[in-house]
């Protein structure tokens, strides 16, 4: 876990019979329940974005995606121009 000042508050309600199970999770683990909900969710989200940048092909699908990954570049002068461009939020 990371060992950097923890300086943000996540609240979280639960109900007694969620709370309890928490508590008695955490324990077994010689943790505070924070420590132990901190851990669950960091190992959580990680596995959830992971699974975002991985993907699995079959052998035809592997093959399309690296035929594609070895065409010369396709230069896209609106997609370009689309990027350059100041977005929404900028």
């Amino acid at each position: 876990m990371n060992t950097l000042s923890k300086t943000e508050r996540i609240d979280v309600r639960a109900s007694a019979s969620v709370k309890q199970l928490l508590q008695e999770a955490a324990r077994s683990h010689h943790k505070s329940v924070s420590e132990f909900l901190l851990d669950a969710g960091v190992t959580a989200a990680t596995h959830a974005l992971a699974a975002r940048r991985q993907f699995a092909l079959d052998e035809a699908q592997w093959q399309a995606f690296a035929e594609a990954l070895d065409r010369p570049v396709q230069h896209k002068p609106r997609l370009k121009k689309l990027l350059d461009s100041p977005g929404v939020l900028d």
